[in-house]
């Protein structure tokens, strides 16, 4: 029997963790602390994984399901859902860690056509003045 979003707002915790089922390996986890958290179940070469979804309610029930269809669709072709998430956060720190290097290296080459009057130090040393 299909989840609704009334189960889900009605789900209260248990002492243990508690399974809401969806139907094809999708589920929402209940911890006994009161997160409620959006997972699949999946078979690939053999092994039984885990896909993690994301928590409830910034994850929907329709959004779990639209990412339980993705997942279903990377497994048709052959590629491991959590091996391809994996990757494409790998590969957005990536894209992030060079833009930050891109943004530091402009910080230091306007560093060095600066003028000197911006180097100039704020407080005079000692000796610098005499009354």
């Amino acid at each position: 029997m299909a989840l609704t979003d009334a189960k889900i707002k009605t789900a209260k915790p248990t002492d243990k963790n508690q399974k809401l089922s969806d139907g094809q390996g999708l589920f929402l986890l209940i911890k006994p602390s009161g997160g409620k958290y959006w997972r699949m179940k999946y078979r690939f070469s053999n092994k039984e994984k885990l896909l993690a979804i994301g928590v409830y309610p910034d994850v929907s029930l329709a959004n779990a399901r639209k990412a339980k269809e993705q997942a279903r669709s990377l497994l048709a072709e052959g590629i491991d859902p959590m091996a391809h998430k994996k990757a494409l956060k790998l590969a957005k720190g990536e894209a992030a860690a060079n833009m930050a290097g891109a943004t530091g290296q402009e910080v230091r080459v306007r560093g060095r056509t600066t003028n000197k009057a911006s180097r100039k130090r704020p407080f005079p040393q000692p000796g610098e003045y005499s009354d």
